[in-house]
């Protein structure tokens, strides 16, 4: 039975390099993606889908990985690259949520409600026209088959990007900037009916006031504002969010715009 075993032993470590070598990228991952990622979600569920995700992309990806190396310094040559390159495509789809989070501060501030806060699924609290947007484009993307739209990004991250290989620094900039560019252009455009908004607003104020300068006019448009803002928060989320689920599902379908 000793010997059934040890000929099954180098088989054992190979499916054991293999896991580890692949948990690393999607762990990496997995810390900062949309909706699986985030912090409100708890540590041993973020573990638990982690391991799924490994154990859905390394038989897919066994044979760009090959045997495990000999020396330890070897290891760190191999696997360093990949916590990098896990960190690197995950913020590429955390920068969306970015997006929202943008979005939802440019018009609260446009509409005088940037002092309501809400609850956040991150670290630092929303306004809460931001934290609307973000759990509705959360729930909008996992209905719209999230889990696998991810699976199957993981997946391209390895064509993209092989086993064992870091990303060069000028990749990373030239990406970087493209998408963070992408991110502000995106919040930007959700948050324009609100900025359009309150410039008609305020102009108005400002044609009131000139008329009638007696006239407390920040007393009388405050609350004009705020319920103006909840309404087209009420009428425009819908097209808002079709805007950015369509901003998405073109980044998965084809990432960085390189060949789909």
């Amino acid at each position: 039975m000793i010997e059934d075993l040890a000929v099954l032993l180098p088989f054992s470590q190979e499916v054991l390099w293999l896991g580890f070598a692949v948990f690393l990228r999607t762990g990496a991952m997995m810390a900062v993606l949309p909706a699986f990622g985030e912090q409100s979600v708890p540590l041993r569920l973020r573990l638990g889908l982690t391991l799924a995700f490994t154990l859905i992309v390394a038989p897919a990806v066994a044979d760009g990985i090959g045997r495990p190396p000999e020396t330890f310094v070897t290891y760190m040559g191999v696997l360093g690259p990949e916590v990098i390159v896990g960190l690197f495509f995950g913020l590429a789809l955390r920068f969306f949520i970015f997006a929202l989070q943008i979005a939802g501060a440019v018009a609260a501030q446009s509409t005088s409600l940037s002092q309501i806060f809400g609850g956040s699924a991150g670290v630092d609290a929303q306004p809460a026209i931001g934290r609307v947007l973000v759990i509705a484009g959360l729930a909008l993307a996992a209905l719209m088959g999230l889990h696998v739209q991810i699976a199957t990004y993981m997946l391209h991250s390895y064509a993209m990007v092989p086993f064992g290989t870091l990303i060069s620094a000028e990749t990373v900039m030239m990406v970087g900037v493209k998408e963070v560019g992408r991110t502000f252009a995106l919040g930007f455009t959700l948050a324009a009916p609100f900025v359009v908004a309150s410039l008609i607003y305020n102009v108005t104020l400002g044609v009131i006031n000139r008329a009638m300068p007696q006239l407390m006019v920040s007393f009388v448009g405050a609350p004009a504002i705020t319920a103006g803002g909840l309404f087209l928060l009420f009428i425009t989320a819908p097209v808002l969010l079709a805007v950015w689920i369509a901003a998405f599902g073109d980044f998965m379908a084809n990432p960085f715009g390189g060949p789909g």
